[in-house]
């Protein structure tokens, strides 16, 4: 990257982190078990929703007992539930709707975070019903409060409950965009670890290895704060002490729950002090090839945190401290080096691969600009790149 852009992407990202504590970001009201959507629907005086979920999870039973406390509320309940595992322009419009249709005064999002994007997305058409998801895409476009909106995330990975982001995919491009609004972040969020217990032991890993990634990027990047430096490590240690557990053991109630709080704690630090390439090159893996958020985000953290060197030895060091997989008395270098290997060890241990196969050269400069258009210049990473830069991790993670 040439030395102007360098400066006009560090002034930018300065001018975010003192504009920091500032900024309008909240977090929901939480409650720990799926009852807690009594309280919610009494103190909001609502009385029609649209759940937004997926297919695997209603025809498994998993949304049954949400739906029978609100028919004994007297609450209709409208049901959005074909949203993919990367949700599309497509999914929200057809969900959007729904909620028209049936009058609709408050969304739940059940589900993982493709359910919970899908169902902000549809919050944000709500608000602006003349303006296409085209329009609203990108940073601080949806003003408007959205309606009412309830996440209860049945994977613990995205943090997708506590965030300003939506992420939706558009078929015809192949491109993931993001929206980031304060306005998107979820009123209420229910942590209850009982509709975890179901999910297979690959999506365990998969997701609880994207909040890692969360609470990594957030520790790394330049816009931290002491907030979410502790939430980071906090994230970090819970998913190092549990993830095992509950990929082998799903209904290890304590493992579950463990793994719930890291995603909110991780969640809330990278909302309030970003992610980086990481995210930016897998969602344009997730765009291209569709493939998983999770997957990609495992697979490419050790590549992009070796490639950042130097950089960030102290900051991985201390992370390592915090897994428990660093000794006090290592070096900078050696804690780092310790700490990336210690990701690569996780994975190996759930069965995720090393590479992910597929991946068409002719594809990787589309991607790797797409990678470079989301993240500089807001993301505050460790060291620049520019789109040409960040060809090699497509290479490298496809071999």
């Amino acid at each position: 990257m040439n030395i102007v852009k360098k400066a006009f992407c560090r002034t930018y990202q300065f001018a975010f982190h003192l504009a920091l504590p500032i900024l309008p970001y909240r977090e929901p009201k939480v409650y720990e078990a799926i009852d807690g959507i009594r309280e919610i629907m009494e103190t909001e005086q609502i009385k029609s929703v649209l759940l937004v979920t997926d297919k695997v999870l209603r025809e498994n039973g998993i949304t049954e007992g949400l739906e029978k406390i609100l028919r004994e509320m007297h609450v209709n309940c409208a049901v959005y539930d074909e949203t993919k595992p990367n949700p599309t322009v497509h999914n929200v419009e057809e969900a959007f709707q729904i909620y028209q249709a049936q009058n609709c005064e408050a969304l739940i999002a059940f589900g993982g975070g493709s359910s919970m994007d899908c169902a902000k997305a549809v919050g944000a058409r709500a608000a602006y019903p003349k303006k296409s998801l085209d329009q609203l895409k990108g940073m601080l476009r949806v003003h408007r409060k959205i309606p009412t909106l309830v996440a209860i995330p049945t994977t613990a990975g995205t943090g997708s409950e506590v965030t300003v982001t939506a992420v939706i995919t558009d078929s015809e491009t192949r491109h993931k965009y993001t929206m980031n609004n304060f306005t998107l972040i979820p009123s209420y969020a229910i942590l209850d670890p009982t509709v975890t217990y179901t999910l297979p032991p690959a999506l365990t890993a998969t997701t609880g290895m994207d909040a890692l990634t969360h609470a990594v990027e957030a520790f790394i990047g330049g816009s931290t704060s002491k907030e979410t430096r502790q939430l980071s490590l906090e994230a970090v240690k819970l998913i190092f002490e549990n993830i095992e557990t509950a990929y082998h053991d799903g209904k290890n109630a304590a493992a579950r729950k463990n793994m719930l709080t890291a995603a909110y704690k991780a969640g809330v630090a990278f909302s309030k002090s970003y992610v980086g390439y990481i995210h930016g090159v897998a969602h344009s893996l997730g765009g291209q090839y569709n493939i998983a958020h999770g997957l990609a985000n495992s697979v490419l953290m050790p590549i992009v945190l070796e490639d950042y060197g130097k950089t960030i030895y102290k900051k991985l060091y201390t992370l390592g401290i915090a897994a428990g997989v660093v000794s006090e008395a290592d070096t900078c270098e050696d804690g780092a080096k310790k700490f990336i290997a210690a990701i690569r060890t996780l994975n190996k241990n759930m069965s995720i691969p090393e590479c992910l196969p597929g991946i068409q050269k002719e594809d990787i400069p589309k991607m790797a600009r797409h990678a470079a258009r989301e993240a500089n210049p807001l993301y505050p990473v460790p060291k620049l790149m520019d789109a040409k830069e960040l060809e090699k991790f497509y290479v490298m993670v496809g071999e």
